[in-house]
């Protein structure tokens, strides 16, 4: 392996059909500025392709920690010996319990027992659909990133988001200078290898002294452990105040305050992470997106679900079909 490191995968999973679940996430509603959309947490019914995926074009991977809150797919062999079953109260502190949040969730990653210092957080949307090594996640230990800015926009269609990304922000500059940390690490901003459009980005924000915001794409997000326990001991009071919500609120941060960080700090590999990735929202007509699976035309797929109205069965009659296509072979993690 590459650099000879361990690297973890860390998945959180949500079964928005389990009548239990729905029962408990109801028993804390209404709430005021949270985020509760149906597309947080309805089941696409596609997750063995990730798993077929991660052993195909991924076989390096140490160990898959697996979150969810108690249920699990009917078809996932537990004893698979690369597999961790990690339920809530297994790693986040039982005053924040139960949460519907998926900040909550992701903000105490670094609590999972045996979670190696090196690892990729995915969310259930992104699949892996060609050959994969370990240095296109990590390189000489550090996490392979893109700093580019990009201004915080006020979106009324999800004005939580909106807020989370300012608040990232906000925290993010009481530690560093825009100006001076462009300076310190110039070719960290400006890698030959990156997008044209993020150096324009980056020389237009220039003119701005202050952070307006932060690019971070909507993929595999690669981390060191010691980033998550270094802003814990920095900002313990936002971290609590946003883990305590029950769903996602206007008020939290989330986890692209660690990828930041690390990228602030210097602590990451330069390199265009989005040369092979694709990403879509899925709509009720996906040609696009169904052509691009089958023909392997990216390394990895984010297959998102919008906060838009769609034919929601027909969409995942499109999508699982073309992840059929290339990926019909039962894994190991299949009963």
């Amino acid at each position: 392996m590459a650099d000879n490191i361990e690297i973890d995968f860390v998945m959180p999973w949500v079964d928005g059909g389990d009548k239990q679940w729905q029962k408990e996430k109801n028993s804390f509603l209404p709430g005021g500025s949270e985020d509760n959309a149906d597309e947080r947490f309805r089941d696409w019914d596609n997750l063995k392709y990730w798993f077929r995926g991660v052993e195909k074009y991924a076989p390096w991977v140490r160990k898959i920690h697996f979150i969810t809150w108690g249920h699990l797919p009917k078809w996932l062999d537990t004893s698979h010996p690369k597999l961790h079953i990690v339920r809530h109260e297994d790693y986040i502190p039982k005053e924040f319990l139960p949460t519907f949040n998926s900040n909550t969730i992701e903000l105490n990653i670094h609590r999972i027992e045996g979670l190696a210092e090196h690892f990729v957080y995915f969310n259930d949307d992104i699949f892996l659909l060609k050959q994969l090594r370990p240095d296109d996640f990590f390189r000489n230990g550090k996490p392979c990133d893109m700093l580019a800015f990009q201004p915080v926009v006020a979106n009324p269609k999800n004005p939580v988001m909106s807020h989370i990304y300012l608040n990232d922000a906000l925290v993010l500059c009481k530690y560093f200078d825009k100006r001076a940390n462009v300076r310190m690490q110039p070719r960290s901003y400006f890698h030959l290898g990156y997008p044209p459009l993020y150096f324009f980005y980056n020389l237009l924000e220039l003119a701005f002294p202050l952070y307006t915001g932060f690019y971070s794409v909507h993929g595999p997000a690669v981390f060191c452990k010691s980033t998550y326990q270094e802003l814990w001991e920095k900002e313990p009071e936002i971290l609590l105040s946003s883990s305590s919500h029950r769903f996602r609120n206007e008020a939290d941060v989330n986890q692209y305050l660690m990828r930041e960080w690390q990228k602030l700090s210097g602590n990451f590999s330069p390199r265009n992470i989005t040369r092979n990735f694709a990403y879509f929202n899925v709509g009720s007509e996906n040609a696009k997106l169904v052509r691009t699976v089958k023909g392997r035309k990216a390394n990895i797929i984010c297959i998102n679900d919008a906060n838009v109205p769609i034919d929601f069965e027909g969409a995942k009659r499109q999508v699982n079909g073309a992840l059929e296509h290339v990926l019909p072979e039962k894994s190991g993690f299949e009963k």
